[in-house]
């Protein structure tokens, strides 16, 4: 493998509380919209189920991933950790996963963005908000890291402070009765189904990782911003999953007019609307404010994505220019402007709910190979310098490891087309690679 440029360093500034800041900015859009598509496929039992799992699932991913991201401060994630635990074509491979991941999932939070906007400002053309938003925080991120950083902690904490006042609101309406209606509609076929959207909630966590080389100090810092992360992430599951379907059912928040029909990207709106009306101060607010928790996980993702195929560049396996940091602003700017014409291309052409499983696919292709790569690496470098390990182990990895290959397992039997097309862009990449390794050696 060839070594990156000389000169291509990334600028260390990021704090613990930084690092919470994206942790859960990355991930909290998932509270406010993409998760309640998953009740449709099972109900509130279904789908409570699986996310029961997928928070043991990440739970034991954060705490396993935390120490490669200690081991090895290095942008590119889960492809640094694999290409030195177990090799070059492994770590490529979880690498493309990694940016299938975070180049796609802005798209689907672009998607609810406009959504919100249209509950005010129905008129506006289709897409134009979404695209906006994507040349706006791209522009931020080109911008400066700390700056990005310090918008992207600033917004998290108002969405927190969100979802706790919806909380605040929607709780003392909470009927137990509303859990249980209906709530195993289609068995555990329905439970199985509605894994991806389980997985929504967390999807984006283990971006902490590939900031790690702006982080002051990787080996302290990554781990108390993925573990405080996480907490914060459970708890508002949680809060956000009991108080959203207590109102009135799951129906309520899945249907934009409560029974089956065309399927809504702003459950909590539909939530709230259910104990007041569109003109309470509160549902303004919701509508308002709920917005920040998109664009902290929308302005997050593109951070992280940005990392992944500025790594990929350096690296030279893909092309060069992507690899290469603005001397100015000593970010990946280049990287960070091909990753936005590909999300925009995504938005124009693609569903929501096909958005987001196609970025599941990749995270969940990326947390196998990092829990295979983890015990790979304990077996082939006992001695290499472990600031933080998992605790447990080998437990915590193989636990996460098992419940990853059973995700995969149902997303692929329940979504075959979009399996064949996640599967073809993989395969495709590695064969481009290996072409472009034979040109090379026959140079």
């Amino acid at each position: 493998m060839e070594q990156p440029n000389e000169g291509q360093g990334l600028k260390k500034t990021l704090t613990p509380l930084m690092l919470w800041g994206l942790g859960v900015g990355y991930v909290i859009s998932g509270m406010y919209f993409g998760w309640n598509l998953g009740l449709e496929k099972g109900g509130t039992l279904g789908m409570g189920i699986a996310t029961f799992f997928i928070i043991i699932m990440y739970t034991a991913f954060s705490f396993s991933y935390s120490e490669l991201a200690c081991a090895i401060p290095k942008a590119g994630g889960v492809f640094d950790y694999a290409s030195r635990a177990i090799g070059k074509d492994v770590g490529f491979i979880g690498g493309v996963a990694q940016i299938i991941e975070f180049v796609f999932a802005p798209p689907a939070i672009a998607i609810s963005i406009e959504a919100y906007f249209r509950l005010k400002f129905p008129s506006l053309p289709h897409n134009s908000v979404a695209i906006t938003v994507y040349i706006v925080f791209t522009a931020l991120n080109i911008s400066g890291i700390r700056l990005a950083a310090l918008f992207e902690l600033i917004v998290t904490v108002l969405a927190v402070g969100e979802l706790l006042l919806f909380a605040g609101l929607t709780l003392p309406h909470f009927q137990t009765a509303n859990l249980t209606h209906n709530a195993f509609p289609n068995g555990w076929a329905g439970a199985f189904a509605a894994t991806p959207f389980a997985i929504w909630f967390f999807l984006g966590i283990e971006g902490v990782a590939n900031v790690a080389e702006e982080t002051k100090n990787p080996q302290r810092d990554i781990t108390k911003g993925f573990g405080s992360a996480i907490l914060t992430l459970v708890i508002l599951c949680v809060i956000t999953f009991i108080a959203s379907v207590g109102v009135a059912g799951w129906e309520a928040i899945v249907y934009d007019n409560g029974i089956s029909g065309k399927t809504s990207d702003s459950p909590l709106p539909l939530a709230l609307g259910k104990i007041v009306d569109s003109h309470n101060v509160f549902f303004n607010m919701l509508v308002t404010v709920g917005l920040f928790g998109l664009i902290a996980s929308f302005h997050g993702l593109i951070l992280a994505a940005g990392r992944s195929t500025f790594e990929f560049g350096r690296m030279k396996l893909a092309p060069a220019f992507v690899g290469h940091v603005s001397k100015k602003f000593q970010t990946p700017a280049n990287a960070l402007i091909v990753n936005m014409l590909v999300g925009i291309t995504a938005l124009l052409i693609g569903n929501i709910d096909e958005i987001i499983i196609i970025s599941v696919f990749g995270a969940i292709t990326l947390y196998i190979i990092a829990m295979v790569s983890i015990i790979a690496l304990r077996r082939k470098e006992p001695e290499l310098n472990r600031p933080f390990k998992v605790p447990f182990y080998p437990l915590t990895p193989v636990l996460a490891l098992l419940i990853a290959i059973f995700c995969l397992v149902a997303m692929i039997y329940y979504n075959p087309m979009l399996a064949v097309i996640y599967f073809g862009i993989i395969v495709a990449a590695y064969s481009l690679l290996k072409i472009v390794d034979y040109l090379r050696k026959s140079e």
